[in-house]
This record gives structure tokens, C-alpha cells and sequence, in this order.
């Protein structure tokens, strides 16, 4: 069965950095597409970071441009995010997500989430 196992999440201050991992078993990593989106308190899913299958293309929402990069070990069955100069504002429960087709750009619809790891930026 599909599973998605996020860690490294935790307290950090504001212009501090984390790495997100998110471990895959049970399909063919190196096929899907995978995301990342995080849900802060008291507000909606906000889709965060996408990359394509093979790496080769990374998307991002405005609100992390510049400062979180995604990318993928597909030996490792592994995507990261690496979160920079954060802010109280990206204080939130973070999560990988599968994209539902196997192609290298995907759809950024999803049929698997993992469990999420929260990230709390505070001094």
C-alpha cells in the first residue's frame, strides 16, 4: 500500500531553515510527480511546491519563491524541502503529497497524502 512518511519538522526561528523529508513506499516513485502543501491554523490546504518525476522541474507558490526549494532522491524514494529564511507566517502542518498520474509533470490532483509534520516558526 501507498505511503507517504513526512519528518523533520519542528520550532524554528524566523530567519532559521528546516529540511522536510517525506519517505515513499508502496509505487514507483520515480514515476509520479510529487507536492508539497501546508494547512496553518484556522486556515485552508495551501499547495506549496511541486517537481516533476524525474527532478527536472520545480513550481512554486509566490509565498515561498525564493526561500524553500523542493527536489527529490528518486534512489531514496525520497522528496525534501528545504525551508530558509522563514517566517511566523509558515507556521503550519506540512504535507507530501503523490500526485494521482504517472507522467513526468503530473496533474497537482493527489490520491495520497502523508500524515504531516508540523513546523512552528517562532522566537
Amino acid at each position: 500500500q501507498v505511503q507517504l512518511v513526512e519528518s523533520g519538522g519542528g520550532l524554528a526561528q524566523p530567519g532559521g531553515s528546516l529540511r522536510l523529508s517525506c519517505a515513499a513506499s508502496g509505487f514507483t516513485f520515480s514515476s509520479y510527480a510529487m507536492s508539497w502543501a501546508r494547512q496553518a491554523p484556522g486556515k485552508g490546504l495551501e499547495w506549496v511546491s511541486h517537481i516533476y518525476s524525474d527532478g527536472s522541474v520545480t513550481q512554486y507558490a509566490d509565498s515561498v519563491k525564493g526561500r524553500f526549494t523542493i527536489s527529490r532522491d528518486n534512489a531514496k524514494n525520497t522528496v525534501y524541502l528545504q525551508m530558509n529564511s522563514l517566517k511566523p507566517e509558515d507556521t503550519a502542518l506540512y504535507y507530501c503529497a503523490k500526485d494521482r498520474a504517472a507522467s513526468a509533470a503530473g496533474t497537482r490532483e493527489y490520491d495520497y497524502w502523508g500524515q504531516g509534520t508540523q513546523v512552528t516558526v517562532s522566537s
